[in-house]
């Protein structure tokens, strides 16, 4: 008797798929070996459109709760961006949970949850520790506490994170090492993956919410019009990892996306309270004076252009071009985020990791592009948009958040003593 071509060894009464295991419980869907690719494209699922349904009533909610947290400012779109981390981090804790195990260990998922929120103190301690003492420079009880916390913020948490390591050492018991040490070693990943691209997002708000929001906003864009044009025209699948992807929605998504990275930098561009940096903590209204890359250029519509066309000059911001740089980003190199996700999921065998979004699967799910596009935006900006020389108000921020009162004192006199010299040298 011939062997079933594509396996290795004897067949079993279950067929292929018997091979398959399913955690109860979890989202796990067996994979279909003689599916081919084609039979999975939108074009040919049967209950597409109850599918985009749900997906668009979803989107419209998510895009709603998204535009309320950037009308309410930088504060607000930090305390989302923990909250994704939150959900991020149940889901993939959960990802190699084993109940069985789980039950012989009582205590031992709060040890991921320590470990979660002491590298959330660090990261973010880190990122906004100059901006709380800025916030609290006029009271100087305030300012000397923030001071000493700041000072000694990074022995604070190397002491928590001993204390976690030490309560991991003391809970290991005998034949359940293998997956006490699997679970250390995978929350360890989980933090690196979640809290790198977090901090680079959070950055990216700080700087200004315009270099938060275009990023975001062409992955949700790409996202969408993906969707849409594999909706209507795919017919080639993209890659095999994810089968649903193909060539029509990919090209369809990029054009858009591109387009739409032009056209929404110079509407974002015009606003101060996105374009503005936060220097402090505070919530009120921004008011700066616009860098150069917000400032419009006009140039004159060259004659050959349609008699009809209403405009006789256009205004562009300097600011368009680099968005088009991370729209070509988004739409080229982000998708393979979402690819690596696909293969991620795949390996573990689920469909989604998780189901907290209708039609989406889990936060997870949804930024896996994100984590990729906040990176290179914080590394383009810093690169290419902040100048790479020092300037007053660099170095203001050192001596306001490095030196003591009393120090500050002693730089203000000798200063004004140098000023005086030269002053005095001149005449």
């Amino acid at each position: 008797m011939e062997k079933d071509a594509g396996s290795g060894g004897p067949s079993t009464p279950g067929g292929s798929t018997g091979r398959l295991r399913r955690r109860r419980g979890s989202n796990e869907v067996p994979t279909e070996v003689d599916q081919t690719n084609s039979d999975k494209l939108l074009v040919n699922d049967r209950n597409k459109y109850r599918s985009m349904l749900i997906r668009t009533y979803s989107t419209v909610w998510m895009i709603g709760g998204f535009a309320l947290m950037i009308y309410m400012g930088h504060l607000y779109i930090w305390g989302m961006v923990v909250v994704i981390q939150i959900f991020m981090a149940k889901e993939l804790f959960n990802l190699l949970r084993k109940a069985h195990e789980d039950s012989q260990l009582p205590g031992f998922r709060l040890l991921n949850w320590h470990f979660f929120f002491t590298v959330m103190l660090f990261v973010y301690g880190r990122i906004l520790s100059q901006r709380l003492v800025n916030t609290v420079t006029m009271d100087k009880f305030l300012y000397k506490l923030v001071g000493r916390l700041i000072k000694y913020h990074m022995v604070t948490c190397y002491s928590l994170y001993i204390a976690g390591f030490m309560w991991f050492i003391l809970t290991l018991k005998k034949k359940m090492y293998k997956y006490q040490f699997s679970q250390y070693a995978w929350t360890h990943m989980i933090l690196i993956v979640v809290f790198t691209q977090s901090s680079f997002t959070v950055a990216n708000i700080f700087e200004g919410i315009f270099w938060f929001l275009i990023p975001a906003s062409l992955i949700i864009i790409n996202d969408i019009a993906a969707y849409i044009f594999g909706f209507f025209f795919g017919k080639t699948p993209l890659i095999k990892l994810s089968p649903k992807k193909t060539w029509e929605g990919f090209i369809g998504a990029s054009v858009a996306t591109m387009v739409s990275a032009f056209v929404l930098a110079n509407i974002l561009g015009r606003f101060q309270w996105l374009t503005c940096p936060r220097k402090d903590l505070s919530t009120g209204w921004l008011q700066c004076d616009p860098d150069p890359l917000f400032k419009p250029e006009y140039f004159s519509v060259p004659e050959w252009f349609p008699v009809w066309f209403p405009w006789t000059e256009i205004s562009i911001l300097p600011v368009q071009w680099h968005a088009l740089c991370l729209g070509l980003f988004a739409s080229i190199i982000a998708p393979f985020g979402g690819f690596f996700a696909s293969g991620f999921k795949r390996a573990f065998k689920i469909k989604d990791f998780g189901d907290s979004i209708p039609g989406h699967g889990g936060i997870t799910d949804r930024m896996d592009c994100q984590m990729v596009i906040a990176v290179f935006a914080y590394i383009y900006h810093q690169s290419f948009i902040v100048p790479q020389s020092l300037s007053i108000e660099m170095i203001m921020d050192q001596i306001v958040i490095n030196l003591t009162f009393e120090e500050q004192r002693a730089l203000y006199t000798k200063l004004g003593q140098i000023i005086m010299d030269k002053q005095f040298g001149e005449s």
